[in-house]
Order: C-alpha cells, then sequence, then structure tokens
C-alpha cells in the first residue's frame, strides 16, 4: 500500500459500509491516518492493507447511511468583522458542518473592512482565527480603489477576486464600470488569478428600478431577464479581449445559457454556478409580502428552474453553491413585506446538501451528480487540491447521510445566527448525522479548522 506523501503512522479511524467514490455508491472499507484518507477498498472480506492502532475507531455505517465527501461552498457571505450581528465566523461555520460542508471561501464584501486589500485580508483572518469549525478560505475584492494592487492580494492567499457590474447594497465595495472590468482582467490575466462576477446591467436595473412593493411580480420584474443577459454578455467579451479566467455568479436567467456554452466553445475561459434557490424555489410560489425569499437576481419561475437544471445536466452550469447572504429579521423588512426596500439575500448555508438532493432525487439524478456540483467541482473551480472527493491522499472531510431520512426545516433550530428562511417548514430528504474534518467528529464546540491560503491547501 502507497500512502500519501507525509503520512505515517498506523491507522487511527476507519469507515465500514456505502461510501460514494468515482464508481458510485459502493461498498467500501475508508481508512484514515494523520487525517487523511489512506486506503479505498473493497469489502469482500480480505484483510485491511493498512495496520491499525490498538485504538483505533472503526465506524460501521448504518445500512441508510452513505459517506461522502465534505462539501466545498465557495461563496459564503460570512460577515464578519463589522456587520457580525449578520452573520459571523462562529455561526456560519457551525452551520456549514451541520449541513455537511466542511470547506468554504469567504466573500470579501458585507465585512468592514470589505477584502480589497492585504491589511484588510489580515484583519479578516485575524477575526476568524481560532473560531471557526472547518476550514475557510478567502476572495478578494475587485473594486475601484484595489486596482492595480490584485496581484498583491493574488500572492497573500486569496482564492480570486469578486466584482460587481451595479451597486452592491453595501457603500464600502463600490461596483466597476466597464472600463474598469477590463481593467481588472488584464490584472488578473497577468498571473492567471480568477475574476467572480455578479452580473447584472446597471443601466435595466436603473430603468426597471422600483423603490418600494410588496408584490413580488413588481420585483420580479426590477430584475429582468435583460439585466443578466446584458451584463453577461459584456463579461464575455472583457474576458475573451484578455484571456482572463473569469466565473458568473448565481446565475439566474437560464436565457443566458447559450451563450454562456457558445463562448466557452469559443475558447473563452468562463465557468458558471447557480444556487439552490434557484433550483428549488420558484416565483409562482412566492406570496406577496414574503420578502424572506428576496434575493439578487430574484427567484424565477418553475420552467427557467427546470432549464437551469436542464444546464446542470448538460454541463454549461458546472456547480451548485449556497449563495449564503444573512442578515437581520429587522432588514428583511418581514412585517413590512416591502421587496424594494428589503435586505436581498438568502440565508442557506446548512441546507444545501438536502435541498439539492430532494430535488435531484425527484429528477431522476444521483447522489455522484450533487456530489459532483457541490464538493469536488467547487473544490476544483478555486484549486483545492483533493477535496470533494473520497479518495487515498484527499483530507479526511467526510460526511455520514442518511440520504431517505426526511425532516421539515425549522428555521429557529439551524444553525445561522439569524433564524430567517424562505424554507421554513419544507420538508426535505437527506439528513447529516456526522460531519469530520481531517478525521476528527465536528460539534458545535469544534474550532479546529484551518483558515487556507491558495495553493497551501493540502
Amino acid at each position: 500500500m502507497t500512502r500519501p506523501p507525509g503520512v505515517t503512522g498506523a491507522v487511527d479511524l476507519e469507515f465500514r459500509g456505502r461510501v460514494l467514490t468515482e464508481d458510485g455508491v459502493v461498498l467500501r472499507r475508508v481508512a484514515v491516518s494523520g487525517g487523511r484518507v489512506v486506503t479505498v477498498e473493497s469489502l469482500s472480506g480480505q484483510s485491511p492493507t493498512v495496520a491499525h492502532d490498538a485504538d483505533s475507531t472503526v465506524i460501521e455505517l448504518a445500512d441508510d447511511e452513505v459517506l461522502l465527501p465534505g462539501l466545498v461552498d465557495t461563496h459564503v457571505h460570512v460577515n464578519e468583522p463589522g456587520r457580525t450581528a449578520w452573520e459571523g465566523f462562529a455561526t456560519a461555520t457551525r452551520a456549514a458542518a451541520a449541513g455537511g460542508v466542511t470547506t468554504l471561501v469567504d466573500m470579501p464584501l458585507n465585512s468592514i473592512p470589505a477584502t480589497t486589500s492585504v491589511p484588510a485580508l489580515e484583519v479578516k483572518r485575524a477575526a476568524a482565527q481560532g473560531a471557526v469549525a472547518v476550514d475557510v478560505g478567502f476572495w478578494g475584492g475587485a473594486v475601484p480603489a484595489s486596482l492595480g494592487g490584485l496581484a498583491a492580494l493574488h500572492a497573500a492567499g486569496v482564492y480570486g477576486f469578486k466584482c460587481f457590474l451595479l451597486d452592491s447594497g453595501v457603500p464600502e465595495f463600490p461596483a466597476l464600470s466597464a472600463t474598469q472590468l477590463r481593467e481588472a482582467m488584464g490584472e488578473i490575466a497577468a498571473f492567471d488569478g480568477l475574476l467572480v462576477v455578479h452580473a447584472e446591467d446597471p443601466d435595466v436595473i436603473a430603468a426597471h428600478a422600483v423603490p418600494h412593493t410588496t408584490r413580488y411580480a413588481e420585483f420580479l420584474g426590477s430584475r429582468p431577464v435583460e439585466a443578466e443577459l446584458r451584463a453577461i454578455d459584456t463579461v464575455l467579451a472583457a474576458a475573451r479581449a484578455t484571456g482572463c479566467r473569469t466565473h458568473i455568479v448565481h446565475l439566474s436567467a437560464a436565457d443566458a445559457l447559450p451563450t454562456l456554452a457558445a463562448a466557452r466553445a469559443d475558447g473563452v475561459r468562463v465557468t458558471v454556478e447557480t444556487c439552490p434557490h434557484y433550483l428549488t424555489l420558484a416565483a409562482e410560489r412566492v406570496g406577496d409580502g414574503q420578502t424572506a425569499f428576496k434575493c439578487c437576481p430574484p427567484v424565477r419561475d418553475a420552467a427557467n428552474a427546470d432549464r437551469l437544471w436542464q444546464g446542470l445536466v448538460d454541463g454549461v452550469v458546472d456547480v451548485v453553491v449556497s449563495d449564503h447572504s444573512p442578515a437581520t429579521a429587522d432588514l428583511k423588512l418581514l412585517a413590512e413585506g416591502d421587496f424594494g426596500a428589503a435586505w436581498g439575500g438568502i440565508a442557506s448555508l446548512q441546507l444545501g446538501l438536502p435541498l439539492v438532493w430532494t430535488a435531484a432525487r425527484e429528477r431522476g439524478l444521483g447522489l455522484e451528480d450533487v456530489v459532483r456540483w457541490m464538493a469536488s467541482g467547487p473544490a476544483d473551480l478555486v484549486g483545492l487540491a483533493g477535496r470533494g472527493r473520497v479518495a487515498v491522499g484527499s483530507p479526511a472531510d467526510l460526511v455520514v447521510l442518511a440520504p431517505e431520512e426526511e425532516h421539515v426545516v425549522d428555521a429557529a433550530r439551524l444553525r445561522h445566527r439569524n433564524p430567517v428562511s424562505p424554507y421554513d417548514g419544507q420538508r426535505l430528504r437527506g439528513m447529516v448525522r456526522r460531519t469530520y474534518l481531517a478525521g476528527r467528529p465536528v460539534t458545535d464546540q469544534t474550532t479546529a479548522g484551518r483558515l487556507l491560503r491558495r495553493e497551501e491547501t493540502s
């Protein structure tokens, strides 16, 4: 048996039972030593190929359980420091672990300061130090004031750069103009970094603005499909001109899929994500005044969701991540029901796996599809080598899931800081029973997560 580099000693943890591997869900023995997977072998009766410690732990999975790789969520707004009342590293990472997420990458905005400079990154890392239950990496921000300094942030270990093409909603993170977008892309392309873009066109949004409304149909009309399509055209033109690796975050408008597929076929280096809310919610089922459902871009109709699912199946959409964007209940204006003024964001970090699995299962898709979109795909997107899969040499970040167990969402019992969820009362399949980080069980008291830097993720 060849061990992964740097791993010595006997096995200290072993799982036996159904395991999701590259061969699908199969009976396997998965041995862990030093925080890494050291064997994945058949349970056909042969003796283990590696030695066990005298006090090693053997976990026999129940008949209704499957061992999965920990999910990787590359779109999480933790909001600390500065807006910790909205979320925070302790609550966000506990919610992540409860939902089977073992690695997350924190977005650069909604915290104060925003992560747009190396000193701001160090402030963010200091706030997270000793507080995280899972591993955490960081995005940098591309704003007008940070242009020219992105290489320094890249060298400091961020996984890429987030930008907006319109008002972000917070003053410390202004948008890039079309000219500045090209400037940022040229700068990032020089060191082969990654730019991730909130793609809605500011002129289209301004032309359709509805400052106050309790009607969801009016809010939906204020963020039309055209805004995404025009912005994506702008992004693709700049990516084609500069060669910059580019990622479209939280795609809502399925009408953009043919354009994105064609650009990729032409050699444009573009990838795409969508989110559980765009796949599992539908405008037809959002009642007037139900501002818990507000996000930007918005939840569109069920037919649009069907096409996003097809985009995943076809490989045009690469990954599914949460865009966990929480806020305090007062900012959601739940009593007033004003979609125009309420904070736009959905908190779903703990619920992503059962949400997507429930809907995927109904469509005849498998756990292997869900894990590809929510674990190995996001890991590969940002260069988190070896994560998101159960394989020899990978970190022993593992999740025990009961895929058929049903449960009803109770927003008050979620580990998110604020109990606001459009999924409250929804019945889902898939219960995360245990989560392991580097082979250690994660509890509400765990603070053993690491703060990751790009290229230092093993």
